[in-house]
Parts: structure tokens; C-alpha cells; sequence
């Protein structure tokens, strides 16, 4: 019994350790900081939309995707291809990302606002971009597709395919492709008075020859588009010029590529008086 009382009584202390050193850690700072960086990011983006333009809000966003085929906005139906026809109502599309109002917005007084459009090209481009969807034949079409404006005007530019060209080769015979792209500008072209001017582009042939055909084919393919748009119901007082530029204007860097074979239709800027 001595020998027990004599034994050394053992301790055994155990420390709690807090991980991440609590209120002092430093994974909510991380977390806040991301959440204020996403509320100004929004705060931001509601400040742009409040104090641009609609063409200039399209401007910033054409900035991020400069060649954009026209088939890029669907109509905004439920649909397996999506949207309303271009050619609802024989007007613009009624709804959608794509659709305009036939008439343009009243200047609100908003900051830019002397950069608007007063000749409605930026109109008839939201319309061609709203184009696709109403059926696999335009899906197809806008594929030839892609527009930009310019000081010059609204350049819409129809181009050859690797697998479907728009005339038959070396000749002046349009495809039915391009009958049908060619009928359906003749309609949207319609709905706004600017004249129109007509260039052609070809491609280099891949030997030089003494009698090189380029020249002729690109001015003889401009001006039968200028028939079918004609045939199609466009107005031909409002054709301004037909012009062949043969390949001296490629499109791609490669001056033999297919991408060079291309019509330019260009909806000229009215004078302002």
C-alpha cells in the first residue's frame, strides 16, 4: 500500500487546436473579395446598358466576334429551328434577338447618341442576322453570309463554299443557291431607299495566263446578280455601280483559296445634306 501512495500521479494534458486559426483565417476574405469584384462587374455592365445606344451596345459586341455569320441570331421561337421567318408579315421579324422595329427609336438625348444610324443599316443588318432558323435551306444560305458596316455603307458579302460555289465553275451560271440568297436580299432590301452598289471578286487562277480571265468573270458575275436582283423586284434606278475587281482584293491571304470567289453587295450611306 506504501509503495502506491509513493507512485507519481501522470498528467496528461490535451490541446485543442482550431483550424484556420478562427475568426483571424483568411478563406472569407478571399470569398468577399470575389463576391464585390462580381457586383461591380455588374454594376458596371448596368451603367453601359443605361448609357449607350443600341447600335453602340451591337458595335461592342460585334468587337468580340467581328466576322459573324448572319445565321448567328435565331428568331427567338420554341421550335426545332427556332424563330419566326425573316419575311413575317412582309416585314421585319417580330420577335427574337434578331428583330427591329420598323421605325427607329426616338433620340433619348443619351450619351453617343449622334453616332446613329440615320439611313437604318444597322436596322437592315439586325434583320439579315435574324434571318436563319426558319427553315434548313436559309440555315444553309447564311452559311454564304457575313455583313459589316463601313463609312461606305452596309457590306453584305456572299462567298464561296469549299463544297458549294455560288456560280459554276469559270462561268457566269448562278447555283440555285444563290438564286435563292439573291431573291431573298431583293426583299429585304426592300424595306429601306439606299442605292446599292455591286462588286465582284475572284479568286487567282493557279498559273498565269496571256489571257487571264479574272477580269471579265468578276465584272460579268456582278452584273448578272444585278439582273436577278432586278428579276427579283429591286428597283433598278437605285444601282449605283457594277465593278469587277478580279482577285486584286482577296479576302484570305492565300489568293487561291475558294473564300476569294465572292459578291459584295453594298447598301450606300445616304449624303447628308
Amino acid at each position: 500500500m506504501s509503495a502506491q501512495a509513493n507512485a507519481p500521479v501522470i498528467i496528461i494534458k490535451r490541446k485543442k487546436v482550431v483550424g484556420g486559426g478562427g475568426h483571424h483565417g483568411g478563406a472569407w476574405k478571399v470569398a468577399y473579395a470575389d463576391f464585390v469584384t462580381a457586383m461591380m462587374a455588374f454594376f458596371m455592365l448596368m451603367w453601359l446598358l443605361n448609357a449607350t445606344t443600341e447600335s453602340q451596345r451591337k458595335g461592342i459586341a460585334d468587337y468580340f466576334s467581328p466576322s459573324v455569320p448572319l445565321a448567328r441570331i435565331s428568331g427567338g421561337g420554341d421550335g426545332a429551328f427556332g424563330g419566326d421567318s425573316v419575311f413575317t408579315e412582309e416585314t421585319l421579324a417580330r420577335n427574337g434577338t434578331g428583330a427591329a422595329v420598323k421605325m427607329p427609336s426616338v433620340p433619348d438625348g443619351s450619351a453617343g447618341q449622334s453616332n446613329e444610324e440615320p439611313d437604318n443599316l444597322s436596322e437592315v443588318e439586325s434583320l439579315l442576322s435574324g434571318g436563319g432558323g426558319e427553315s434548313m435551306v436559309m440555315d444553309n444560305a447564311m452559311r454564304h453570309i457575313m455583313t459589316r458596316v463601313t463609312d461606305e455603307g452596309l457590306i453584305i458579302e456572299i462567298f464561296d463554299l469549299e463544297d458549294e460555289p455560288l456560280f459554276e465553275q469559270g462561268t457566269t451560271i448562278p447555283t440555285p443557291m444563290l438564286r435563292d440568297i439573291t431573291q431573298m436580299m431583293a426583299e429585304v432590301f426592300g424595306i429601306v431607299n439606299n442605292d446599292l452598289a455591286v462588286n465582284g471578286h475572284t479568286r487567282s487562277e493557279p498559273v498565269v495566263l496571256i489571257d487571264n480571265p479574272v477580269w471579265d468573270l468578276s465584272q460579268s458575275r456582278a452584273d448578272k446578280l444585278r439582273k436577278m436582283l432586278e428579276n427579283g423586284g429591286f428597283d433598278e434606278n437605285r444601282i449605283q455601280r457594277v465593278t469587277g475587281y478580279a482577285d486584286r482584293k482577296p479576302a484570305v491571304s492565300n489568293p487561291m483559296a475558294v473564300r476569294n470567289n465572292r459578291m459584295e453587295l453594298i447598301l450606300l450611306r445616304k449624303q447628308v445634306e
